[in-house]
């Protein structure tokens, strides 16, 4: 199998919550310009992970963040809007890379080479990457969700199905940007 030349790091933020988009990111690393203390974005502090944001940004060859809706989520199922982010994100890319490396067991249909190599965000930098841009760019967006619905607490919890959240969705039904699809959801939805 020939070298890659040209690989491009993707993970996905969001598959678990309640609320709101699934987004996914794509990077291509420059190796000229090596980015120190990348690792999974579940492994960095909120502060760390906007810093290395930055960084990535402007240090990487190519990067694109995409995302699946809540309406593409409920039509299609998570993991199907998962692979569609995905998609768009190495799509967006502006290069095209020889191969991409995913994060977990699955790959999205692209147009080069693809591998899914299970905690890649934990073993290869350009998957970390990847990884810390979707759950940032992701966490951004809850947070101007919780602009619009201060009374879900989007800024703590990030849609996630904590306790806090389940029982603001009993007490206050679902919103807009609620996975009409997700357990939680559609039974506070039948009991109404």
């Amino acid at each position: 199998m020939p070298v890659a030349v040209n690989v491009c790091g993707v993970d996905e933020a969001g598959r678990g919550p309640l609320a709101g988009p699934v987004y996914a990111a794509a990077v291509v690393l420059d190796p000229d310009k090596p980015i120190e203390g990348l690792k999974d974005s579940k492994l960095l502090s909120a502060s760390q992970r906007e810093f290395l944001f930055e960084l990535i940004r402007t240090h990487a060859k190519a990067f694109s963040i995409a995302q699946a809706s809540v309406e593409e989520i409920d039509r299609l199922n998570i993991l199907q809007a998962t692979m569609l982010a995905m998609q768009r994100a190495v799509e967006g890319l502006g290069v095209q890379p020889d191969e991409a490396w995913i994060d977990g067991n699955r790959c999205p249909k692209l147009a080069c080479r693809a591998r899914a190599i299970v905690q890649g965000d934990r073993l290869h930098p350009v998957i970390s990457a990847a990884s810390i841009l979707a759950k940032t760019a992701r966490d951004a967006e809850m947070q101007r969700m919780h602009q619009r619905y201060p009374q879900y607490c989007f800024d703590r919890h990030k849609g996630y199905p904590t306790p806090e959240h389940l029982e603001l969705l009993e007490r206050y039904g679902p919103s807009e940007i609620h996975r009409r699809s997700f357990a939680p959801v559609r039974r506070i939805l039948h009991l109404a």
